[in-house]
């Protein structure tokens, strides 16, 4: 089992960019042979000692080595916190917990107890939000963040403060409610850490599998979430031959739609100089390029697939009548002006520029609100509205009587989402905004989005 794990985070710090020889990863396993492993830091110090030769990947190993050399012991729980309840009180406790609906009480009633996730529940986390694909340990937070919320852990959150405020009603001391809600917060932060720590383990075994050199197919079928820069440096190459391809595949297709229906008015005025002799048959033109609205998501998680998304559009524009662009993050900016330039790879570049990725509270619903007073007057019978991002508008008002008005004036309104219905909870508005919209597609990946592109471009 130590042979293994040593093996692995040898594996992880090549896949990182560290040169470690055969020599140098013999020495490794002769240096743990003479130190041992019963003292950690001596074991830890062996294993740097050997496996590191270069300065600058000492931050690496540093990262990597508690990933898999943890100190074995998993995150305090607390207690239960009715242990120290008299039998009225667990009765008003017991009351209160009913108003809730079963999955919340039995996930506050587990936090209660101080029930660690087990190995397989965490197991079943992992496969649900995509960290079994992942493999940047710069996502180990965002990664846990994302199996919280799959948890309903904010609903949770929530919930137990209702609870306590209900209890506070029935009559229960301030001190054992203070006592009972401490007791539920350490237990809180225990499975908080119990999964922040199953994340970064899982995240540094990925790194040890990935294989060198790995192929374009499958990065195109990697989720976004899960790119590391240089990744993404590979595919941003790639969305470009992509958009070639989709462009001309999208010229074939409208060239072939160019004889439509029997145009029986202009067959007769052709052929007036042929004394009424039809000589030339007229078509209806069936090729109606699109026009195309367009608002994007920027905030950080959901940026690269905005860039990919406008880069394929920057990419299309012969293909389409007109594209109105929109970005967003906590208030709406239009981006329209920049598709006029003739270098794709600068505008998308100046976009995000103007509006730099950090902290900030997404808020759609105000974006909207923008659109509402500045550029409704973009949207009419022959747009596609095409909303780019995850939908969660941090409890904001998601304003959805705009963008019900917004979907009624656009001939079809498309909303491209990375998220899975299953995590549409907690700060998402997507069942909300889903119903409005003519198609919702799932665009978590390079394969998802080129596809996306092209059925959009497809009427």
């Amino acid at each position: 089992m130590m042979e293994s794990r040593i093996l692995q985070l040898i594996a992880a710090l090549r896949a990182s960019g560290v040169r470690v020889s055969l020599a140098e990863s013999a020495e490794a396993f002769l240096a743990v042979d003479l130190m041992g492993i019963q003292d950690r830091e001596h074991f830890r110090l062996s294993l740097r000692a050997t496996l590191i030769k270069d300065v600058q990947a000492l931050p690496t190993f540093d990262k990597l080595f508690p990933l898999f050399f943890g100190s074995g012991q998993p995150p305090m729980m607390g207690g239960n916190p009715s242990d120290d309840l008299t039998s009225e009180e667990i009765q008003m406790l017991a009351e209160a917990l009913r108003q809730f609906s079963e999955n919340l009480r039995q996930r506050m009633e587990r936090l209660m107890n101080g029930e660690p996730l087990t190995k397989s529940e965490l197991e079943s986390l992992a496969q649900l939000v995509g960290l079994n694909q992942a493999d940047n340990l710069d996502y180990q937070n965002w990664m846990a963040q994302r199996m919280l919320r799959a948890l309903a852990f904010p609903e949770v959150r929530e919930a137990l403060r209702e609870l306590m405020e209900q209890l506070q009603q029935m009559g229960m001391s301030r001190e054992r409610i203070e006592q009972v809600q401490n007791m539920i917060r350490q237990n809180m932060q225990g499975m908080q850490e119990q999964i922040e720590q199953f994340a970064g383990q899982r995240l540094a075994e990925n790194i040890s599998e990935r294989p060198r050199g790995e192929n374009i197919d499958s990065l195109m079928n990697r989720p976004f979430h899960a790119l590391s820069d240089a990744d993404k440096q590979v595919l941003q190459r790639e969305v470009k031959r992509l958009a070639a391809a989709l462009r001309t595949r999208i010229a074939l297709r409208q060239k072939r739609m160019k004889s439509g229906q029997l145009d029986p008015k202009a067959t007769i005025r052709a052929n007036l100089k042929y004394h009424g002799v039809p000589m030339e048959i007229k078509h209806k033109d069936r090729v109606r390029k699109p026009k195309i609205v367009v608002i994007c998501d920027v905030s950080t998680s959901m940026r690269f697939c905005s860039e990919l998304m406008l880069s394929f559009l920057f990419a299309l524009q012969g293909q389409v009548r007109k594209t109105h662009a929109f970005a967003f993050i906590d208030h709406l900016e239009s981006i329209s002006e920049d598709f006029n330039g003739a270098n794709a790879d600068e505008a998308i570049q100046s976009v995000l520029w103007r509006m730099p990725s950090g902290h900030y509270n997404t808020d759609l619903g105000w974006s909207l609100n923008d659109f509402n007073k500045e550029y409704m007057d973009t949207l009419n019978s022959g747009t596609t509205l095409i909303l780019v991002g995850d939908g969660r508008n941090n409890y904001n008002d998601p304003r959805l009587d705009l963008f019900s008005t917004m979907a009624r004036r656009a001939t079809r309104t498309i909303w491209l989402n990375p998220e899975p219905p299953h995590l549409w909870h907690g700060d998402s508005d997507m069942p909300k905004y889903a119903p409005l919209c003519s198609n919702v597609l799932k665009v978590s990946n390079l394969r998802e989005l080129a596809e996306a592109v092209d059925l959009l471009m497809a009427g």
